[in-house]
């Protein structure tokens, strides 16, 4: 019993504020740094061009919604954004009308090669003085919690 009421104090005090606050943070670094750099684009863009390379170079717009846990109309608005730039293509599935794959242009590919970098140096920032071992600690945590509240909440994306 005093072990349930440990962990409840804990998540009722520190766990949700702190989720918060270093999403808040990381947020924040990497928009003053890619203001610092001049990046032509946001993080949350670049997470897209990202998401989209690292899964074979071409998503459907409702894969990166479950992806990113965002609403479509906001994905499609970020991919509006970076088709505008030149960063990445829609091609309409030959299926489906309006159901489009996204891939990500040459252009893109240099835009994200030009920031890996940086995303390098602020993920150092945020993991210096933790071990590898609590890294990976904390991961296997964060996705047990998101396995038990997925068992739990049904999202509209």
């Amino acid at each position: 019993m005093q072990e349930t009421e440990t962990q409840n104090n804990l998540l009722n005090k520190r766990v949700g504020a702190m989720l918060v606050a270093t999403g808040v943070f990381s947020r924040v670094m990497a928009l003053q740094k890619y203001a610092q750099k001049k990046f032509e684009i946001t993080p949350e863009q670049y997470l897209v061009l990202s998401i989209i390379m690292d899964s074979g170079g071409e998503l459907y717009q409702r894969q990166i919604s479950e992806i990113l846990y965002k609403d479509r109309p906001n994905v499609t608005r970020i991919i509006n954004i970076l088709e505008q730039k030149g960063l990445v293509k829609r091609t309409e599935d030959v299926n489906k009308r309006k159901v489009y794959k996204v891939s990500v242009t040459k252009d893109g590919i240099a835009m994200r090669n030009k920031i890996v970098p940086t995303m390098w140096e602020l993920r150092a920032i945020t993991a210096r003085g933790i071990s590898e071992e609590d890294l990976e600690k904390t991961l296997k945590i964060l996705e047990q919690m998101l396995k038990n509240m997925k068992e739990k909440v049904t999202l509209q994306i």
